[in-house]
């Protein structure tokens, strides 16, 4: 029976939580079904979320890693389980849990299960393509923001932003990132950013939550909505190892809010330092330049072509002289010999010359047809033939043979 109270005789709350954990004690070991969700271990203990897969209740559980490990397969985020607890209630902090006897893993969790058959089908479909994803700009003039209203997440996009790039401009669309509402709020302000001609890129961010606060943004209508966006979608959901299918659609994935800040807008600082860099480089590579080149100029006029350019025309002068007396001599030597080859081949030739036999008192006699008569009785009486002497040719006419 409870103890009876009043303002005027209240019990000690250190009585109150005894009787609690006396109530719950009386409860023993029971055997309990869930889906796993915020599963972690630290040293010897993991500690993680039962939550109910219809209603929206859950309770922490810790079980030591001896047990969590005995399970096969061990189950992980998502899974179906089936655990023998037993409850514990701490006086000393007042609070609940339940510790874990045993655990049968019952097969993947049904959210799990959805998850992944909607990312297979999403994948075959190319929507996470690599092909398909855009460069962000390098300096976009207004950023599009999709947040949580008053939200860490913002406040973190907006600060990192700015302390980057204080001339950034943000249009900010607030919106429920979780429960029933989310995916039409995010979907809607995604297309009314997209719409927006001066938003060069988009940013949709959440800071972290179970698999089931996260589940609004692996939702096939909002993932179709932004792989149909004409301008660049970075996500900025939950941490880094948080995972929704928005991940995979979008063109950059961000591990948290203030990554997204860093990969969207440049540096400021870091820029400068580039230019800095990029024109000492420049005036390095220029100076080098044209110290190479004056000391060419100056190897070059320290040549004696340059030095004393009078001085090497002579000697190009000198050479001419030289080449033309040359060719002046091989020439001359050349008409000589070819003259006195031209007077002995003259004086073979008229020591050869039937002329100069003629010329001594001999004749050449001649058939009409041209044909010398070399004996007499080669000649008919009565034959005409011509004499050909040094000076003349005559016709004569045969009398008789032998005459």
């Amino acid at each position: 029976m409870p103890e009876k109270t009043s303002p005027e005789s209240p019990l000690p709350i250190r009585t109150v939580l005894q009787m609690v954990g006396g109530w719950i004690a009386r409860l023993g070991t029971v055997w309990v079904e869930g889906q796993i969700t915020d599963l972690s271990a630290r040293g010897g203990t993991v500690f993680l979320t039962l939550r109910d897969p219809v209603a929206n209740v859950s309770a922490r559980v810790t079980a030591p890693r001896g047990v969590y490990e005995a399970a096969v397969p061990r189950p992980a985020d998502g899974a179906r389980v089936v655990m023998q607890v037993k409850p514990d209630f701490w006086v000393n902090k007042g609070s609940f849990a339940f510790t874990a006897l045993e655990i049968r893993p019952v097969g993947v969790g049904e959210l799990l299960a959805r998850l992944e058959r909607l990312r297979q089908l999403l994948a075959a479909e190319g929507l996470f393509g690599a092909e398909r994803k855009r460069r962000l700009p390098f300096l976009p003039g207004t950023i599009g923001l999709i947040c949580g209203r008053d939200s860490a997440a913002e406040r973190d996009v907006l600060e990192n932003s700015r302390r980057r790039w204080p001339a950034v401009r943000f249009k900010v669309e607030e919106v429920a990132v979780q429960g029933p509402y989310a995916v039409g709020e995010v979907t809607e302000a995604l297309r009314k950013l997209d719409a927006d001609a001066d938003v060069d890129v988009i940013v949709v961010a959440r800071g972290g939550g179970s698999l089931e606060d996260l589940l609004p943004f692996s939702d096939e209508t909002l993932v179709r909505a932004v792989a149909a966006c004409r301008t660049p979608v970075v996500s900025a959901i939950g941490h880094e190892q948080d995972s929704p299918l928005l991940d995979l659609v979008a063109d950059v994935r961000a591990s948290t809010p203030t990554d997204a800040a860093k990969k969207v807008v440049p540096d400021v600082g870091e820029q400068l330092t580039l230019v800095r860099q990029l024109r000492d480089r420049g005036r390095r590579v220029v100076s080098g330049w044209l110290d190479r080149e004056m000391s060419w100029l100056t190897s070059v006029r320290s040549r004696p072509s340059l030095a004393d350019p009078v001085r090497e025309l002579e000697r190009r002068a000198e050479q001419v002289e030289s080449l033309r007396d040359r060719a002046r001599r091989s020439l001359s030597g050349s008409l000589d010999r070819a003259a006195d080859d031209l007077v002995h081949l003259r004086a073979r030739l008229i020591a050869l010359s039937p002329a100069a036999t003629l010329e001594r008192g001999y004749a050449i006699v001649q058939h009409p047809s041209g044909e010398v008569v070399r004996l007499a009785k080669d000649v008919a009486p009565g034959s005409l033939l011509t004499v050909r002497l040094s000076d003349d040719r005559l016709t004569v006419r045969v009398e008789n043979e032998g005459a």
